[in-house]
């Protein structure tokens, strides 16, 4: 065994009386249990602590006969390859027994259990995520990730050729972490391996490839990983789009957002990635699987047209109503940025600047006004259902939208009364 001198026993998280609960369930009659992963990195590099993953030496079976005698709820939610979720006053807890793999296609793996931490630890990807914690807080590094946290290195344990053949998928996991824990430039081999096998992205499944890209945006700066992801044609086989339109504008981005503490949207950050094509962006949503909400957001972006700063509040309004708040929304953020970026020494760009930002200010508090007509209101007044009540509701409407939204409806209604009848 490889210890660290590095201990997490006095963290909050680590003396939690459900992790607690765990260790001494499973730490008794031969058994061991040790936090693995991603809490054991988090807490080396003083960053939230949010799940936490255990490995054990107990096989499923075992681990759900102590759980169940010691009534705790057990959920088997990967029993082939040997996890269940132990939940613990409310806090789940995935318990894994230790693996070795015995087949690999690229997507799948078949795994034996095994009893040997060293075996369990090589079959991990990067460095930093293959540490473990005792029960006693000790942290066991057999991997040297500890060295690799330190020096913000995100490497695969072993020849990284032969990790990325074991999961494609860990190509955007590289590149992933990267962004959010790498520093300087990515592992040489790392990314040589992934340019490599860039074409066996495709083999993934879309809701995988969306998944990792999402969190991969959702880094507090991706540029550096984005930027690599394109040099090495990573970024262009899952994200096509991107290709002619680049990534030229998330540094600017990056950096209004910290400018300007607008929380980080991994939805905006793709919006300034790809053109604004509806038709192309609706491809794009499902080749991915976008759910229907991400979906909609960027058919929004889309239809909401170029924002100039020259733009009144009232015609905002008109654009506010039709398209919605976040289209428009996304369209002045993107706007304000490119603004931003030519700001220094352009009288004209920094005028530009704050007019976007009195416009994205007033997009921020708009409420949807609603029209006051319907269509029992113009039954009433001998309109009957069909093409024509259609026509009519629409015409009251935009006089409603060219009033700014204040005429009242018996006004709007009176303009049907006293039409001439045809």
């Amino acid at each position: 065994m490889t210890t660290s001198a590095r201990s997490v026993a006095d963290q909050p998280w680590f003396q939690a009386p459900g992790l607690r609960r765990v260790f001494d369930l499973l730490n008794a009659d031969g058994g061991e249990v040790r936090v693995v992963g991603g809490a054991v990195r988090n807490a080396l590099m003083g960053a939230a602590v949010n799940d936490v993953d255990l490995a054990t030496t107990l096989t499923p079976d075992v681990v759900t006969e102590r759980a169940k005698a010691a009534g705790i709820k057990v959920v088997p939610t990967g029993i082939a390859h040997g996890t269940v979720t132990l939940v613990v006053d409310g806090t789940p807890f995935e318990v894994t027994t230790l693996r070795r793999d015995v087949s690999t296609d690229g997507r799948h793996a078949e795994v034996a259990f095994g009893t040997d931490w060293a075996v369990d630890a090589a079959r991990r990807d990067l460095t930093m995520n293959a540490l473990y914690a005792t029960a006693s807080g000790e942290v066991i590094d057999l991997v040297d990730g500890i060295a690799d946290i330190e020096r913000g290195m995100v490497r695969f344990i072993g020849p990284a050729a032969e990790r990325v053949a074991e999961d494609y998928l860990r190509i955007l996991r590289f590149f992933r972490f990267f962004a959010w824990y790498g520093s300087f430039r990515p592992d040489a081999d790392g990314l040589r391996a992934s340019a490599q096998a860039k074409s066996k992205l495709s083999t993934l499944s879309a809701e995988r490839v969306w998944a990792e890209l999402k969190k991969l945006l959702s880094a507090r700066d991706p540029g550096r990983a984005l930027l690599w992801m394109r040099t090495s044609g990573v970024l262009t086989e899952i994200l096509p789009e991107s290709e002619k339109w680049g990534i030229d504008a998330i540094p600017g981005l990056v950096a209004t957002e910290q400018a300007l503490a607008w929380p980080v949207d991994p939805l905006l950050r793709l919006a300034a990635m790809v053109p604004p094509d509806a038709e192309r962006l609706e491809a794009m949503a499902t080749r991915l699987r976008f759910s229907k909400a991400e979906a909609a957001v960027l058919q929004a972006f889309a239809e909401a047209g170029t924002i100039k700063d020259s733009m009144s509040e009232a015609a905002l309004d008109r654009n506010l109503y039709r398209q919605g708040a976040v289209g428009v929304g996304f369209r002045l953020k993107l706007a304000l940025v490119s603004a931003r970026q030519k700001a220094e020494g352009d009288v004209e760009a920094m005028v530009a600047v704050g007019r976007l930002g009195r416009l994205l200010d007033h997009t921020s508090k708009w409420k949807t006004p609603v029209f006051p007509v319907s269509g029992s209101d113009l039954i009433a007044n001998g309109i009957s259902p069909g093409p024509a009540m259609g026509a009519t509701l629409a015409d009251l409407e935009e006089a409603w939208i060219a009033s700014g939204f204040r005429e009242k409806r018996e006004s709007l209604l009176k303009r049907v009364t006293d039409a001439p009848s045809t």
